[in-house]
């Protein structure tokens, strides 16, 4: 099974448009797994708390899990009925959070140029900033 470096990792993961987040649930250190839309900048993740989505509150349960432990992962994956094409890339880092500076205003800024949603209404809660410690990867080729 061919295994990706982490330079294919990174080219794959600046194509996608959407990934998974892993986060630790706060309450009982079982995985929570949400969808996420995201921006790399400067090599970091970044996503972003915006009110394009519906939720249930501003004060996301991710944010919670972050707040208690900074450990996630955000996964990419291509699924295909022709399994030579499949493959995966997982993120594992730690996630700050960014309220305010210079590196949420770039964040936002790289996230309205992706996502069209975003240019209607420019997010404005706190943005979320993975810091990639492993890059792994798969592919069925």
């Amino acid at each position: 099974m061919p295994t990706l470096d982490e330079d294919e990792c990174r080219r794959r993961v600046a194509g996608e448009r959407v990934a998974r987040l892993g986060t630790i649930r706060n309450t009982d250190g079982t995985p929570r797994l949400v969808p996420c839309t995201f921006a790399v900048v400067d090599g970091l993740l970044c996503s972003a708390v915006d009110k394009t989505k519906p939720k249930s509150g501003r004060r996301l349960a991710r944010l919670r899990d972050v707040d208690a432990d900074p450990r996630a992962g955000l996964l990419f994956d291509r699924y295909d009925d022709d399994w030579s094409q499949l493959w995966w890339v997982r993120v594992d880092g730690t996630i700050t959070e960014h309220s305010s500076g210079e590196l949420r205003e770039r964040a936002l800024d790289a996230l309205v140029e992706k996502y069209e949603p975003y240019r209607r209404e420019r997010p404005d809660g706190p943005v979320t900033v993975l810091t990639p410690t492993r890059w792994t990867g798969w592919t069925a080729t």
